[in-house]
């Protein structure tokens, strides 16, 4: 049996169990320190580095007694972050082993507060492992790798999820779970789902089986220029008109964008519109959180209308090289994205939703924005 010294994020008991598979009351740990080594705030994400420091010391935790089955589970889930298991001598004189970045592969950047981590990342970070460790022994780690920035983003989904307050006159009825299996993971995610559920009668219906396509939340947002009563548009290729068999593969919509894990709705709007359409947007009106397709879809819409300046010059082709984006952009008057609307020309639901919200609210907007100071204010 094999001792680790664990000093960064497994030492968040609920994740140390995902990871190892077992109750924290069923792992034999022990507060501990070692020596000669300083923890620091890793410059790349919100994850601690260690590295030599002859002035400095590790506290963390001892997990004693670990197995060969353990070790496999740790190095699944540590493999995305190129660590080496390495000897060391606790300060009690304990042997044990370290999991330590390879040189070079992490830079420190002061100090790391397991507390703080916690706080804002340990609910994500849990959601993750468990997606990653529902792989072992049935994906190589290095495709799982190339999935990360999608497990994070569907993890951080699942913590937005927790904050859902909608239809307050909706059931809120019993659900059991008996079988849910991942059949599809890469960018996207498809889940098969048996279930029972409480019936209106007060009854629990017969099991059933359903497919759910499983996606990040999202933010959408359509700037608007209330002083020139306009709005800017973006066009690019989708994918569900082509596989739907769609002759007009290229849409009108509203910029949009994943949101990252850690980001709010609003930071993810304001980076999309940079990103897609090189603009800054001003203030932001909320216009809906709404599911794209609640029967059948995990997907999840934050839609804003953004106020902006949108001269003349503003519109161009912009997006993503790295994401495969080619996008072009349009400015448009309101009467005639109106007209498009009422012509039911427009196939994107969002972009028609907001068109009609800033129908209710295009004159409050536009009377505040005849009435600003110089300065915006």
């Amino acid at each position: 049996m094999r001792h680790l010294f664990i000093y960064g994020t497994l030492r968040h008991l609920p994740l140390l169990e995902i990871v190892l598979g077992r109750s924290a009351g069923a792992i034999d740990l022990r507060p501990a320190t070692l020596p000669g080594y300083r923890v620091s705030a890793a410059a790349e994400g919100p994850f601690p580095t260690i590295e030599t420091c002859e002035a400095a010391q590790a506290e963390g935790l001892l997990v004693q007694g670990l197995s060969a089955d353990d070790f496999a589970r740790l190095d699944f889930y540590e493999g995305a972050f190129d660590y080496d298991l390495v000897p060391v001598t606790l300060a009690d004189g304990k042997a044990a082993e370290v999991y330590l970045p390879q040189p070079g592969r992490w830079t420190g950047e002061g100090p790391w507060s397991l507390e703080a981590w916690e706080a804002d990342w340990a609910a994500l970070s849990c959601h993750a492992a468990r997606e990653v460790m529902s792989y072992m022994g049935k994906r190589p780690r290095a495709e799982v790798d190339a999935m990360f920035p999608m497990i994070r983003r569907r993890a951080h989904q699942q913590v937005l999820a927790e904050t859902s307050a909608h239809d307050p006159l909706a059931l809120d009825g019993k659900i059991e779970i008996t079988g849910r299996d991942r059949v599809y993971a890469k960018f996207f995610a498809l889940d098969e789902i048996s279930l029972r559920h409480e019936t209106f009668d007060g009854a629990i219906s017969e099991e059933i089986d359903r497919a759910v396509f499983v996606s990040a939340d999202a933010a959408l947002v359509l700037p608007y220029d209330p002083a020139r009563d306009r709005l800017l548009l973006v066009e690019q290729i989708r994918m569900g008109p082509l596989a739907r068999g769609d002759h007009t593969c290229w849409q009108l919509e509203p910029i949009a964008g994943h949101i990252d894990p850690g980001e709010t709705p609003q930071a993810a709007a304001r980076r999309e519109a940079l990103e897609e359409a090189g603009i800054t947007l001003g203030a932001l009106e909320p216009v809906g959180n709404v599911y794209a397709s609640p029967g059948n879809a995990t997907e999840f819409f934050h839609i804003f209308v953004g106020l902006a300046d949108l001269p003349d010059h503003i519109i161009g082709t912009g997006g993503l090289a790295s994401e495969g984006e080619d996008i072009r952009s349009h400015l448009m008057s309101f009467n005639d994205l109106m007209a498009l609307a009422d012509a039911q020309a427009l196939a994107n639901a969002p972009l028609v939703a907001s068109a009609y919200w800033l129908a209710r609210h295009r004159e409050r907007l536009r009377s505040a924005s005849a009435t600003a100071k110089p300065d915006g204010t």
